[in-house]
């Protein structure tokens, strides 16, 4: 089952009908104030998650006694993030796939938690991606193949989650390595290019950040 989670982050509205678009959701979390936006585009979410600290009230109340749509509200003072709290929910709904958007915004330490629990679906070997319209963001712990014809974006850019990422191969790209290691301080693997038809990332330790982005 795919689902799209849309968070209270930045979410650009053509981007957001455009990815509706491309991928047949069956399930659509609203989280907070992501409510909104998709409020204005007449799309009704199956659940809304959040303490709705920010989601505007008289939103909330248009879908608060429709029996189609789940409320899950909780108290603000709470260990989890509400993003946190719409992918553990995803993920009990059976989910195999999971796109985010509103995850990326201006509040970086929100952006940079949102990362890390990406850690949570691929420990349960769940595809799950953070976008916007510039950038796609996704955790990876093993082989990863990349075909040119389907990636839209200029730049692949691998940072280490873990402490160090070991016995890295990169084949297909501008930048190739093989048997590198990235590690935690260092900013080597910013930036490169797919040159060929097929890219390949190959590690035998740790876990990667792999960020796609437009410019």
């Amino acid at each position: 089952m795919k689902t799209l989670i849309v968070t209270g982050g930045n979410v650009n509205k053509d981007f957001l009908l455009e990815t509706m678009n491309e991928i047949k959701f069956e399930t659509i979390i609203a989280v907070d104030n992501g409510l909104k936006i998709l409020n204005e585009i007449n799309v009704k979410p199956n659940h809304i998650v959040g303490d709705f600290d920010t989601v505007d009230e008289k939103i909330l109340n248009i879908y608060s006694n429709n029996e189609t749509i789940k409320i899950h509200k909780y108290n603000p003072i709470k260990d989890n993030t509400d993003t946190d709290i719409a992918i553990k929910l995803a993920i009990e709904l059976n989910s195999d796939k999971i796109i985010i958007l509103g995850g990326i915004g201006t509040r970086i330490d929100h952006v940079l938690a949102n990362i890390h629990i990406l850690k949570y679906a691929l420990d349960r070997n769940i595809e799950c991606k953070m976008m916007d319209e510039n950038n796609e963001i996704q955790l990876i712990n093993k082989t990863t193949v990349l075909n040119k014809k389907y990636i839209t974006k200029k730049y692949i850019s691998l940072i280490p989650l873990t402490e160090s990422v070991e016995g890295i191969n990169l084949k297909g790209f501008k930048y190739e390595l093989q048997n590198g290691e990235l590690r935690i301080g260092l900013s080597l693997g910013i930036s490169n290019e797919i040159v060929k038809e097929q890219a390949t990332i190959e590690f035998e330790k740790g876990i990667l950040i792999m960020i796609m982005s437009k410019d």
